[in-house]
């Protein structure tokens, strides 16, 4: 997988940036230092194409995910995360997942799979259609999440859904409303100001 690492204080925590279709590594790095310019910085690129654009895992159209894929992408996801923690000698548990819409998919995907590893997440725009019966225990998890009003790619309920699975596992959540599926500056600030309490 194609990515970027930068170490900006040693020992500090790490985002793992996950950015949306059609994006690359390196989309969500200034929101990295407006978050945290202390914190260090995985960048990582999807590797699935959809008409050319990259992607965390495939779908089958806007919406209507191959969840087996996505499966298999959030396991080599999580061992390439694993992988580099080891490199560049940091601790998953130091992690901080930033996702903009594909990317925080994903993020949700290896959250509900590795709930004992991700502690805190700031997803933008996350979309994840499904109900999930296990009650993976999150009550030390922190998460923000950005949800779109009027989201042409999320409805509204679906932001909803994903506002549950996070209360309904005792997370930690703050919640943030945008206009449409966008990152504005705003929100951007509002999660700054989460991270950082």
């Amino acid at each position: 997988m194609k990515y970027i690492y930068h170490e900006n204080k040693k020992g500090a925590p790490v985002f793992v940036l996950l950015h949306g279709t059609g994006g690359t590594e390196s989309d969500l790095v200034s929101l990295a230092e407006l978050l945290n310019p202390e914190y260090n910085v995985l960048g990582i690129r999807g590797n699935v194409q959809e008409n050319g654009m990259n992607r965390f895992f495939k779908r089958h159209g806007e919406g209507q995910y191959d969840w087996e894929d996505l499966e298999f992408r959030g396991n080599e996801l999580f061992e390439f995360i694993t992988e580099k923690s080891k490199e560049y000698d940091f601790k998953l548990e130091d992690v901080v997942l930033v996702g903009f819409s594909n990317g925080s998919n994903i993020a949700i995907q290896m959250m509900l799979k590795q709930p004992e590893v991700f502690k805190r997440a700031a997803l933008f725009a996350p979309l994840y259609p499904a109900d999930v019966a296990e009650k993976q225990d999150f009550s030390d998890v922190k998460v923000f999440l950005s949800l779109g009003k009027g989201d042409p790619v999320v409805p509204e309920a679906e932001s909803e859904r994903v506002i549950r699975l996070f209360e309904e596992r005792d997370a930690d959540t703050t919640v943030a409303w945008v206009n449409g599926h966008s990152l504005t500056q705003e929100v951007a600030l509002e999660a700054k100001a989460w991270l950082n309490k």
